[in-house]
């Protein structure tokens, strides 16, 4: 493993708490986005583009597959079942 360092910045109380909050809803931790952001500004050499939190119903379907997963089920007995219903979707 590489040689770490620490890594230290200033920012205002109010932006850390909402930038944490904000994080948190993503699964990341303040650091694992700064480790991110440094890596994508390395590797592209540019400004990396932002995460976003996701909208309701991305969450409701983020939680819907976890539980999925958990139960190790599946919402369609086949594919062809998959397919019928985005068919009807359209």
């Amino acid at each position: 493993m590489a040689q770490s360092s620490m890594l230290h910045i200033r920012i205002d109380d109010e932006t850390k708490t909402q930038a944490t909050e904000a994080l948190a809803a993503m699964g990341l931790s303040m650091s694992d986005a700064v480790r991110i952001f440094l890596k994508r500004v390395v590797n592209d050499q540019a400004f990396p583009l932002e995460l976003k939190v996701p909208n309701a119903e991305t969450r409701a379907a983020m939680e819907e597959a976890r539980a999925m997963m958990k139960a190790r089920q599946a919402r369609f007995e086949s594919t062809d079942a998959l397919f019928d219903a985005l068919e009807r979707a359209r």
